[in-house]
């Protein structure tokens, strides 16, 4: 009997792999269809299917239709839970990613490109140490301040409640005397008509698609970006035939480009859509700007001391390649 239970077992556990090389069950954190993040894979999805002839199907779940937090999703690929992920609480499990994100480093399209191109090869191989393939990626517009007060300069912050999603994000808001914190999206409509907080850090294309109607005031200073990984259980992976996987990762670049070009573009229409509804939107000016810059740089190279070496150099990569 012992010997029939072990046939069994492996048996099982190979047309498990086999069903992994071809049927993947994917993530996202989004819940909402009809989002440029969600488009954006969606389309991966069909295009695997077409242009693999079926060699690979990918089932895309959106956000919370799996018992997987936001947090674990990266986790999650790891363990095989799930073959395949758009990730943008990937910092958690990552935490070198979040060079990414740290206020005023990176302040426009340009200065991005070029700091993540140059910050990759690191991600490559950190994802790597969760037992995930980094297959790309899309990323946010820059994300400004939303408030149901008014705000024309970094003074006004001074004694409110910020929402927050990094605790990069935080440090910004503690050093213009406001209080960070942090909330799921789902909690921040109630939080803002309760007054548990008085404004979030997000993009017009992004949060502030959905909580425009609390957020009556839009100050356009960015304070930095956003991105989401996508990202594949590397056993799966390799499971897969080269000219599979090649496939994959070049309709991956193809439409993690043309998600953030779809955000660029959303963001454009939907600010025009929220100042028409009544939103006051004010510019940020350039000597803020410069200010907040310096006045955050000591943070960057704090925060790269307090995580060791590997991060001191990524910052320093990072740096030279925004000439920053």
């Amino acid at each position: 009997m012992k010997h029939v239970v072990l046939a069994t077992t492996v048996a099982l556990t190979a047309t498990t792999t086999l069903a992994h090389a071809d049927d993947w069950t994917a993530y996202t954190y989004s819940s909402v269809s009809t989002t440029a993040a969600v488009k954006g894979m969606t389309r991966i999805a069909d295009r695997v299917a077409a242009e693999t002839d079926g060699d690979l199907d990918i089932t895309l779940h959106l956000g919370k239709t799996l018992q997987i937090a936001s947090a674990d999703i990266t986790q999650a690929v790891g363990d095989g839970i799930v073959e395949f992920a758009a990730d943008f609480f990937f910092s958690g499990n990552v935490p070198i990613a979040r060079i990414l994100n740290l206020p005023m480093l990176i302040e426009n399209d340009e200065q991005w490109a070029k700091a993540y191109a140059a910050i990759e090869p690191t991600l490559i191989e950190a994802f790597a140490d969760q037992n995930v393939v980094l297959l790309g990626g899309y990323r946010y517009p820059e994300q400004t301040i939303f408030t149901t007060f008014p705000v024309t300069s970094l003074s006004d912050l001074e004694g409110h409640k910020i929402r927050v999603t990094s605790p990069e994000q935080g440090k910004f808001i503690e050093d213009f005397g406001g209080a960070p914190i942090t909330l799921s999206g789902s909690e921040v409509p109630t939080s803002l008509e309760r007054g548990v907080i008085e404004g979030v850090l997000t993009a017009s294309a992004g949060g502030a698609k959905n909580w425009h109607e609390f957020l009556p005031y839009d100050y356009r200073f960015a304070v930095n970006y956003g991105n989401s990984m996508i990202i594949a259980n590397a056993d799966a992976f390799d499971a897969l035939s080269e000219e599979t996987q090649e496939k994959l990762r070049s309709i991956v670049a193809e439409e993690g480009t043309a998600t953030t070009a779809e955000f660029i573009e959303d963001e454009k229409v939907q600010k025009a859509s929220q100042e028409k509804a009544g939103m006051t939107i004010t510019a940020s000016n350039a000597d803020e700007v410069a200010m907040a810059t310096e006045k955050l740089a000591p943070y960057w190279e704090a925060w790269a001391e307090q995580n060791g070496p590997e991060y001191v150099e990524a910052l320093k990569v990072v740096r030279d390649a925004i000439g920053k």
